[in-house]
């Protein structure tokens, strides 16, 4: 499990649990097997979360930073 770029000042409790769970279905997919439509599911939940384009950019890079996971290849490879 990686430390996450999430600013917990910006999230409720529960976005927060749906971008660890997203993140952590990123892993998965990478490590292992995962259940694509649970992480298709919550990817869209990401997404609805993450409003802004240049913040989900900025997660995306910064995770991709401490894990070596890109959440776009990633997506691609499982569709």
């Amino acid at each position: 499990m990686y430390s996450y770029p999430i600013d917990y000042d910006l999230f409720t409790q529960e976005e927060i649990i749906t971008l660890v769970e997203f993140f952590s279905l990123i892993e998965d997919a990478n490590e292992g097997t995962v259940d694509v439509q649970k992480l298709l599911k919550t990817y869209n939940e990401y997404r609805q979360i993450i409003n802004s384009v240049s913040l989900e950019k900025q997660m995306e890079k910064e995770f991709e930073k401490i894990s070596g996971y890109s959440i776009y290849k990633t997506l691609k490879n499982v569709k």
